[in-house]
This record gives structure tokens, sequence and C-alpha cells, in this order.
């Protein structure tokens, strides 16, 4: 029997790992031994586990290794080799990341090492943020791998065991709910239950009695003994004098430790002074809205708003209001929905995202879009509808419940049974399935969830069903064999979209699913078929030379001089008695390769084509799984690609082979599977797309059905105008059932039929329905019909072809369908134009007779900073929710354990991850995310995403928070806006300078969303608010406010300034709210309302501004406070210049003439604010400037003269910029001597040498400042 010896300490986590995975060994056990171990072990530390009996036993010391063992004893190590590797991967983050930091808070509380304040706060920051990582991986998790317990999940827990019960306070565990809940799984499992009993989790986080025995193993565990100095041990030898110094400090610092405590603890004995409550920080930049809400209640707007802006605080509570008040129901705010709205409706429907799937940037960029058109919609008054749906997602669904079932109980799909399998994928889809719309939530997006739809719902299915049958009655949808593309993985036809192409330039070698060595592609062979009956040979060449076994010709071009004499004439096969023609077809190139061409009909699409123009046989030598049939011996019952070497081999030994050379093309991949796809010929369902296409082409060329950008135009043209008929067959279980049925007719006057007949196949509601037509078709009794069901299933494309009106109840005639049906606008990205659009609008006009929308607007497909596809194994793909709330580079590199990336790809990812996110992501919230995607969303086909720009934006609304808390301020407790927003007369020049440019911000955006330029309109939202109404108005009306008081003219005038400043704000934060809906309603929510008793409780449901009502923009006061403008930044420039950073300087400005005069003097309290001028003082042409002035030209109208005399010491100044002269003069030497050298032009990159005469640019630049600086000082002595 095995030995374990631990520390007999309760909180050696160590200890503990190693007895709670000796748990789960319950056959095997070990013996648990708590004193030394012997010393001839030669083990420092524990545990140790020793295997055998004798002398010659197996000992494993340290934490990680006992653990690792014990665990493969136990079963606990992971199922398979992957899930080995993902627990491996926790145990090093439980070592690497967890322990250090937990050792680091738990033990200066425990007084095993000495307490430094600052190094206990930032070891404990350092904690929750690892457990934050921890935290987000837990997310849509039970355990850490797999869905039951594992090592990985023992060694974690263990790691955060003496945080939970010593540091991690309430208030902590609330930010890390899944943490928690993941540890309180954990600790109440038998295992651990046995080892730790009954865990009590951290109230608050207090010194605790220290433990010389934990000390002891801890310190033994990293080297350094904590037993008597001056002993020597059975871990060890006698320690050095280095160590008992070492000692020695420690027990000084402990005995500090304990001062300090005892001060602490006097001064808790006396009564505590008030604090005014704040809300809670977690950490810098990070506060929590912690007043306690029920969910759907409103949020409590009547505490004063934090000092900054924090996405958390924010984001909190608003959206179950939301949800709650039924602000996203079309029925909102009328009696029903067929009550006649004069702003008409406005109604889409969301591309159903995979049930599979789970957020990325691609579905944050789609719902960002189309929430902020919905909510401009709902704002202007229009009866709205966004309507919210999933997808069953056939393919992808079916093998991630495989897995898992083949992952728990090692069952597969036909080891259940159709029906049971089918009962564990809906068990699967109600646990996990919505995960994809508490997502969305988080995104904000304004849907209505009480019509959400599932494209398996009985709702829906009956429609599926009701229209293929229609499509099959009239003939549209038919039965044919042809080729398609084959999974083998899978058994299964998949579609275009589902077929990922890999280019090679050469010979590459591929993994392929059931293949234990890779397999060789992008290589061209060429070898030779003998002519019949003469002594010539034809070369061809192929990149696929198994499929030469299913070759019925070879084909040249009719032009070709080469062969001209061989019409007629046939070619032998090299391994069967086949004689194969040699055809003339003009699809072959002359000019590639020897001009002939080998022709397998049954598993090529374009020698299918051939195939059939020259009536050749098509010989199918592959069956489903990729075993090769219908060819002679030895190659009958091989795996595919091993034919390939095979037949290779043979032509070699037959003298028949030519040539193998590299060859750059492309391999059809399997998305799902990663399986080499084939053509294969296979009897299904195929859809008539001729007629509809054309009808689908037809509808844009009207005018009828637009489409936005119109860059797009061309292929959509291409694609109509050029369609093949659809495959809608799918073998697969999950999806819907193909309505058809096989007919056999029990009469000898009735023929049998076969499979690909479709006169053999019925369509119905029901057996009953088809046998009864089956009966009428044969015009025999009902009782001489058998029918058998196809097993296969539609197509997914086919469900969503019909998703916008499937989801109103047709064919039912439903209110909805009336009312909502067809929509108003459909919303996607350009990747799907074809798979999803165009079926839409074909299946539309077909089943319905109308357009499915009248609208297409097609985003940009979204890229990484460098312009590159989002892929994983670069390490590029964002999740949309670790841009929301923040991500640490190691929470990245964790991520990469869940991905099915091979080790190599994983280092490639992380090195990806740490040059585009050194310090990880920073929070940035979901309102920042969203302005960023749409200011992003110029109308061509990419987006290049930088994460630094969405971190802008999020200071963006710190800029918005600290304008309305001023506004607050300075309106005070008492002002009444005014019932509408309207002019008074008293305006000054900065009020309608202000409300000029607001007027011109509504005007921009209501035309940016008119025309889906939503750069446009987030550039003119942007500018309002942060250069016009922050950086001018609000500090040009400053001195307003702080002489308000000083008599009845004042107090007017900053009464007028305050309504301007209200109007502002109020429609300011109109403008934003579709594209940051939860900071907009929080600071809206604390403005006073212009009608109380009217006003709309939401700024989600308050009307859209327009330019009806803010009709004030002015061109000539745009103009003069341009010109303004020009004037001030002249005049800070001329003071940064000369570094009067505090003091102020009379400003002469010398005009050319009376009218520039008039705007100097009518703008002079803006000027003088804005540029810190002591006085503002407006000169004619002809007046003369004092001396003493520093002057710079602002425009061809007016010329800056800053006084400087009297305000500066000239000599020491002259003295400053003779220094930096002299400084710039050397660094520019230094670089032109660098630059001179013989070899910098071959040596140094491009790219350096560029940047350096950029640097010898600027500081000539600089130089020939501070020379025109001294200059100008020189002269004023």
């Amino acid at each position: 029997m095995a030995t374990l010896y631990v520390s007999p300490h309760p909180d050696d986590f160590r200890s503990l790992l190693a007895l709670i995975t000796a748990e789960f060994c319950r056959s095997s056990r070990p013996r648990t031994v708590t004193e030394d171990p012997p010393a001839s072990l030669n083990a420092r530390s524990r545990p140790i586990l020793v295997l055998g009996a004798g002398e010659g036993d197996c000992v494993l010391s340290g934490a990680s290794a006992v653990a690792w063992y014990l665990a493969l004893q136990g079963k606990i190590a992971g199922v398979d080799v992957k899930q080995q590797s993902l627990v491996w991967q926790w145990l090093s983050f439980a070592d690497n990341e967890l322990t250090p930091v937990s050792g680091a808070v738990v033990f200066s509380l425990m007084g095993m090492i000495g307490v430094d304040k600052k190094l206990q706060q930032s070891s404990r920051v350092e904690l929750i943020r690892v457990l934050k990582v921890l935290n987000r991986a837990l997310e849509p998790r039970t355990f850490l791998v797999g869905e039951s317990i594992t090592l990985a999940d023992v060694a974690v827990a263990t790691a955060v065991l003496l945080p939970f019960k010593y540091a991690l306070e309430p208030s902590d565990r609330k930010v890390l709910t899944n943490v928690t809940r993941w540890f309180t799984t954990c600790i109440n499992q038998p295992q651990f239950l046995k080892v730790l009993g009954k865990i009590t989790l951290c109230e608050k986080m207090v010194p605790i009695a220290a433990n010389t025995t934990l000390a002891t193993d801890a310190e033994a565990a990293n080297g350094s003994p904590a037993a008597d100095p001056t002993s020597a041990t059975a871990n060890g030898p006698p320690k050095t004098e280095a160590q008992l110094k070492k000692e020695a400090k420690k027990r000084e610092k402990l005995e500090k430790f304990n001062q300090k405590k005892e001060i602490e603890a006097k001064k808790k004995t006396q009564p505590p002074t008030e604090k005014k409550a704040k809300p809670e920080k977690k950490e810098l930049g990070v506060i929590t809205y912690d007043i306690p809400t029920p969910a759907g209640e409103k949020k409590n707007v009547l505490s004063p708003l934090p000092d900054s802006y924090s996405p958390q605080y924010v984001e909190a509570a608003w959206y179950s209001w939301w949800e709650k008040q039924g602000f996203f129901k079309p029925e909102y705010g009328r009696t029903s929905i067929t009550e006649q709205n004069p702003r008409g409706i406005f109604m889409m429907c969301i591309p159903p995202p995979n049930v599979t799937g789970s957020l990325h940037l691609g579905h944050a960029l789609t719902n960002a879009i189309q929430d902020c058109l919905t909510r401009w919609h709902r704002m202007r008054g229009e009866t709205t509808l966004w309507n919210p749906g999933c997808d069953h997602a056939g393919i992808a669904t079916q093998v991630v419940v495989e897995k898992k079932l083949m992952r728990e109980g090692g069952v597969s799909r036909h080891d259940l049974g159709r029906e049971k399998f089918i009962q564990e994928v809906w068990k699967w889809k109600n646990e996990k399935g919505d995960r994809i719309y508490h997502q969305l939530k988080k995104l904000g997006s304004s849907l209505d969830w009480d019509r959400a739809c599932f494209t398996m719902d009985s709702k829906l299915s009956y429609a599926v069903q009701e229209a293929f049958i229609r499509m099959h009655d009239e003939g549209v949808i038919y039965r044919s064999k042809r080729l398609v593309n084959w999974s083998c993985t899978l058994n299964s036809a998949i579609s275009d979209i589902e077929v990922d192409k890999k280019e090679l330039t050469g010979r590459t070698l591929l993994p392929v699913p059931g293949y234990k060595e890779k397999v060789e592609f992008g290589v061209l062979v060429s070898f030779a078929y003998k002519v019949d009956g003469t002594d010539e040979e034809v070369i061809v060449a192929t990149t696929r030379i198994e499929t030469m076994l299913g070759d019925t010709a070879v084909a040249v071009h009719p032009a070709d001089p080469r062969y001209q004499h061989l019409k007629g004439k046939t070619v032998l096969h090299p391994f069967c008695d086949r004689k194969m023609p040699i055809v003339f077809d003009d699809f072959v190139d002359i000019s590639f390769g020897t001009g002939a061409v080998k022709i397998t009909p049954a598993h090529d699409h374009n020698d299918y084509e051939v195939g059939e123009r020259h009536n050749l046989a098509f010989i199918n030598i592959m069956d489903e799984n990729g075993l090769l049939i219908n060819v002679p011996p030895p190659f009958l019952g091989m795996k595919r690609f091993e034919a390939r070497k095979a037949v290779l081999q043979a032509l070699k030994d037959r003298g028949q082979f030519k040539e193998v050379k590299d060859n750059p093309m492309v391999v059809p991949v399997c998305s799902r599977s990663k399986d080499i796809v084939e053509p294969l010929l296979k009897p299904q369902w195929y859809v008539n797309c001729t007629e509809m296409g054309k009808e689908a082409a037809d509808a844009v060329r009207e005018g009828r059905l637009k489409i936005i950008p119109d860059h797009h135009l061309k292929t959509w043209f291409n694609w109509m105008d050029n369609i093949r008929d659809w495959c809608i067959s799918r073998q697969l279980w999950w999806g819907h059932r193909i309505p058809a049925y096989f007919i056999t007719v029990h009469d000898p006057f009735v023929k049998p039929g076969e499979d690909m007949d479709g006169h053999y196949w019925v369509s119905g509601r029901s057996e009953e329905e088809a046998r009864e037509k089956a009966a009428k078709r044969f015009n025999v009794s009902a009782d001489k019909i058998t029918l058998r069901q196809d097993e296969d299933v539609l197509d997914t494309w086919f469900s969503s072809g019909i998703f916008p009106f499937s989801i109103f109840g047709w064919p039912n005639e439903t209110q909805d369908l009336n009312v909502f049906y067809p929509g108003t606008l459909l919303e996607t990205g350009h990747d799907i134009l074809f798979f999803w659009v165009a079926r839409m609008v074909m299946m539309g006009l077909k089943l319905t007779g109308k357009l499915p929308f009248n609208e297409v607007y097609l985003h940009a497909v979204v890229r990484d900073a460098h312009g590159r596809k989002m892929s994983k194994s670069l390490g590029n793909v964002i999740d949309p929710l670790d841009v929301i709330t923040g991500i640490s580079l190691e929470g990245l590199h964790a991520q990469l354990m869940d991905s099915n990336l091979d080790p190599v790809e994983v280092e490639k990812a992380k090195q990806g991850q740490k040059s585009d996110y050194p310090n990880g992501i920073p929070e940035c919230g979901t309102d920042a995310l969203r302005f960023a995607l749409c200011a992003y969303t110029s109308q061509g086909r990419d987006i290049n995403l930088d994460v630094n720009r969405i971190l802008g934006y999020r200071h963006f609304c710190n800029k918005l928070w600290n304008a309305v808390k001023f506004t607050m301020k300075t309106l005070g407790n008492n002002f009444v806006p005014s019932e509408k927003a309207q002019l008074c007369g008293e305006e000054s020049v900065s009020d309608r300078w202000i409300l000029s440019r607001l007027s011109a911000a509504v005007g921009l955006c209501d035309a940016g969303f008119k025309a889906y330029d939503f750069p446009a309109i987030t550039t003119a939202i942007y500018n309002f608010w942060l250069y016009e109404l922050c950086d001018v108005y609000l500090e040009s009306v400053k001195p307003v406010f702080s002489k308000a008081e000083e008599d009845s003219t004042s107090q007017r005038q900053a009464q007028v300034c305050r309504k301007t400043l209200y109007t502002c704000l109020d429609v300011g934060l109109r403008l934003l709210s579709p594209f940051m809906p939860f900071v907009t309603e929080e600071l809206y929510q604390r403005l006073p309302r212009r009608q109380p008793q009217s006003d709309p409780p939401s700024i989600s449901v308050t009307s859209y501004p327009n330019t009806e009502e803010f009709c004030w923009h002015s061109e000539e006061v745009d103009r003069d406070m341009e010109f303004v403008m020009t004037v001030v930044k002249t005049i800070r420039s001329l003071r940064a210049d000369y570094n009067l950073t505090k003091t102020r300087a009379d400003c002469y400005l010398q005009c050319i003439d009376s009218a520039t005069v008039s705007v100097v003097q009518k703008y002079s309290l803006q000027i003088q604010t804005l540029s810190s001028s002591q006085a503002i003082i407006p000169l004619t042409a002809g007046q003369p400037v004092p001396e003493g002035c520093a002057v710079a030209i602002a425009s061809d109208r007016c010329t800056v003269n800053l006084m400087l005399k009297g305000l500066i010491d000239v000599e020491k100044e002259v003295a400053k910029l003779m220094t930096k002269k002299s400084d710039l003069e050397k660094q520019m030497d230094k670089m032109r001597e660098k630059m001179t050298k013989n070899d910098y032009k071959e040596k140094v990159p491009v790219k350096v040498q560029e940047q350096d005469a950029e640097k010898l640019r600027q500081s000539q630049t600089e130089l020939e400042k501070v020379k025109e600086a001294m200059e100008n000082f020189r002269k004023m002595t």
C-alpha cells in the first residue's frame, strides 16, 4: 500500500490538495501519515507519496506530482487527452497564478511573513484580478473541465481555500459570483467534506493566529526553513549564518506587526466617526451600484452621482426595468398594434444566432447597429418591433450534443436511437440554449422578448412543413441524384457556407479526422493512359489521384491540334477492363499541363457537367464513410486517403507514373468537423431556384427592394442571374424532418419505384394525408400503399429563409402577420447576402407573394486593428463581454485553454495576444463598445477594430458624466425648465452659438439615420458634446455663473444660460440614447422634466430630437464663432510658446476692418475667458500696437499681439532657450552623424530610417521656433 505524508496543519493547502484527491481513489486510497517523513527519503516538504513497500520505493514529492498520480488512480485527471491537457493547464494556473497571490494575502494575516500595508493591498488587488479571470472562465460552467469534478477543480479550489476562509469578504464574493458558486459546489462534494469538514466563509478580513507548522511547510516548499534556527532537522541540514540573519529579521517584523495589531485593536474600541456614505469602490476606476433593487424595479436615482463614470455602476438594474415596463414592445403607449399610427410601423427581425453560439464581435456589431436603428424608430413614435429569435443550427447542435454524450457516457447517437437522441438535444437546449439571449441583454438590445422564437418551436416547425409541402406540390422542390458537398465524418451533406476554403501554396500535410498520419495535399500528380490499339499514351494530371479509379473519359479541347488524330479513340484503365472515350469539350484549358484532362463525373463538379454533356458513365467509388466501393482489389474497402498512396504506388509499378510537383490549390474543409469535403453523388431534395432567382433579381432592378450600400448590387445580380438549384437535404437527426414519403404500391400492375424517381415520393402534413395523395396518384386504394418517411432533415437555411413570416404564425392569418409583415428592414453582415438574404427574398415572394422587407442594409466584417480576419489561431478573436468588463492578459491566455487549438497554435495565439493586448483589455463598458462599433461602420467591407479607440469612448462617457454633474450643480435644486424648448430673445452670443450647433447636430443625426451613415451620426454627437459643449460653451459661461448674484441683469443672464444649458443636455442625451442607452438613461433620470406629469418615464421612449423643433441653426453665428475660436487658439499657442501657464496678459487684436472689430467686441468676453487673457483690446489696422508684444497671425482678418513686457524675466527666458537650442543642435548633429555613415542605408531597416528622418525634421522645426522666440525676446530688451 502507498503511504501519503501530509502536514497536520488544517490550513496546509498543499497537503489538502493531496488528501482530497486521495479520497477519489476508492480502491487504492493510500495510508495517510501526519508525522515527518523518514530522513532517508531526503524530501524537504510535504505532501510526499511513497509507492511500494521495500528499499526501492518510488517517492513522489510536491503537491502537483502527488495529486496528478492520485487523480489518475481516481479517474479525475480527464476522460481523454484533450481534457487531461486542460486539467494540467488549470493545475499550472493554480500553482503559478493563484498560490503566490493567495499566500501573499493570507500568510501576512497569519503573521507568517512580515506585514507591509502597501504590499498587502497590492497583493489583494492582484488576487481579485486573478480571481476575475477565473470568474469569467466559470461563467458558462459548473466545473472547470467537462461536466463533472476533476483535479482541475480540486487544485484551484484548494489554492483559493485560504482566501475564502480568511480574506474574501461578502462584498468581494458578490463581485466573484461564478467563482463563489463553483467553490461552494466543490467544498460540498463528499470528498471535500470528508477532508475539510464544513467551511465557514470569511465575513471580515482580520489578522489570525499564526501556526508554525504551516509556516514551516509553506517556507520549506520555497526552500527557506522556519523551524528552530539553530538546530539541524530531519528536513535538511543546519541553517547557515545568512539564514539565521533572515530569521532574526522576520522575528523583528513579526514583533512590529503585533504592535500594530495592538494599536488597531485600541482604535476599534473607540466610537467610529460618521462618514458620508459613498458608492463602494472595488478597485481604481470601478464603482458599483450597491443599493438593493429587485429585478424589474426602477433604479434608485435619488442618491448622488458618483465622482466619476463607471460602467458597472451605470449598467446595473436598468435593463430589467426597461423590460418589465414593456418599453420594447410595439404595444407600449397604444391600446392595440392594429391602431393606426400616422408615424408608421418599423419592423425588423434579428438574424437568428445559432443556439450553440456565444457572443462574438460580429454579433456585437450586428446588434449595436440594429438596436440603434430600433431605438431611433421607437423614439420617433413609430410602432416598433425588433423580433428576437434563435436558430436550431442543425449540424452545430448535433455535433455539440454527440460530443457531450460520448464524453459523459461513452455513447453515440446510434446507441440511443433517433427519438431518445432528439430528447437529449432538447434537454441540452433547455439547459444551455438561452445563453446567447442573456448576452444580447448585456449589450442592451431592445428586443421584444415575449415574441422570441426558436426555429424548432411548433409554430415555426409547422410553417416549415407547410412551405415544403406547397413548394413540393408545385414542383419547385424535387428529388434528384447529384453531386453534393459531403462530410464523411458527419455523414451528411453540408451547405457551401459550411465549407472553408483552405488555400495552399504547395505541398502541405494536413490533419484529417480518422487518420493517424497527416495527409499530403498541394501536389499535382501526372500519369499516362494508354491509347487502345496503339503505342501512344495520353498524359493527364490530378490533385486527387485516388479518384482516377472512377475515371470514365479523357477530355481535350476541340481546337487542340495535338489530339485531333485521336477522335473516336479510347484509352485503357490500368486497373480494370474499362475502355474510356476521348471526348472533345470546350471546358478544357489548352494551355494547362498537357491539355488533356481526366474525367470523373461522379466525384467532381466540372466533370459532372462534362459527363452530362457526353452521356458518360457515372461510377461512384466512395461510400458515405469515405471507404472505396465499385473498384477492383486491392483498393476495394480502403480508406480514401490510404488509397491515395496505394494508387500512386500501383501506377509507379506499372510504369505509368510520370511526375509529382507542387501545385497551389484550394482544399475544401468542413468547418464543423475539419474533414476534407468530398463531392459525392447522392439522391437529395432540391429547390428549383431559376424562376425565384429571376424574381429576386427583378425586385432589386425595379427598385422594389433596395440594397445598401449599392456596391453589393454586382454580387447580388451575379448570384441571382447565375443561380443554381439548392440542395436542402441534410443527413442529420436534429432539425425539421422532411415531410416526404417514399411510396411502395402493393399492386402487380404498378412497377416498383427508385429512390431518385420523384414520382414515387409524396409529401404530406401527416402520414394519412400522404397516403391519400399516393393512392390518388397511382389510382389504387389506400390499403395498398406503404410509406417510408425520408430520414433526412432540411437544411437549416430553409427554416431561416421563411423566418420573417414564420415568426408571425404563417400560414395562419394572425394579427401580427397582418400588421408586421412585410417588415421594414433587414440588417445583417454582407457575408450572408446569398445564404440568407437571397433565400428570404425568394421564399417570401414564392410563399406570400410579398417581399419580406423593403430595404437591406449590409454592414462590414469586423477585423482586428491590423486588418487581419478574426482567427483563434492568431489570438485576435475578441469576446465582446471581455471588452465590456475588461480582462487581463492572463485571462486572455486562459481562454485559449478551452479552444481546439494544438499546442503550437496556442503559443502563436498567446504571442498575438501579448502583442496586441500587453496589459490585457481594460474595462470599457457596453455603451463605449456600441458607440465604437457604430462609429467604425463606414459603408465599406471591413472594420479594423482597435480596442484603444473603444477605451477612448469610455473616456467620452466620463466627459458626459462630468458635464451633467456640472450642470446639475449649476442649475441648482429649484430650477424648473420651461414646458417647451424655445428661444426667449435674451440669449447671449454663446447661447445662440451652442443652440445653433445643437440644431446642426440634430440635422446631421436625422440625415445620418435616414442614410444608414452611422459614422456621420456618431461624429456629430461626439463633436457636439466634446468640442462644442464641454470645451467651448461650458468654459465660456463660467464667468456668467460666477457673477450671477451681482445684480438683476446678471441674474437674468445666468437664468437664460441655465435654460440653454438644460436644453443642450436634454437634447444631447436624447441624440445619444440609441447608441449609449445605459449612460444616457442614468443621466437623463437625474435631470428635471419639462412636463413632469406627462413626460415619458424613460429616455428610451422619449421623442428623438427633430429639425422642425430645433431649427436654430445659423450659419452667420457659426461663421463668427469659427473666427473667434481661431483667435483663441492663436492666443493659447502664444501663451504656450512663452510658458504663460498662470499669468494673464493683455491681448491686442489688430483687425483688418470695422466689421472684424465689431465681431471681436461682440465676443470679447468669450475670447478673454477661453484664452485666459487679462483683457481683449480690438485695434483697427491704423492703430499702433504697444511695444513688448509677441505677435502671431490668427487669420487674414486678425493679428494677435500678446503683451509680455513686465510679465516675464527676459534674460532668464533667453538663457533657457539658449540651453534648449544647444541641446537640440547636439541631438541633430548626433542624428546627422548616424545617418551619414557609409553603411547606414544598407544596415538600418527602412522603417527605422524613416523614423530617424522624422525625428530630425521635428528637431529642426523645434529649433526654428526656439530661434524665433529668442529673437522676439531680444526685441523686448
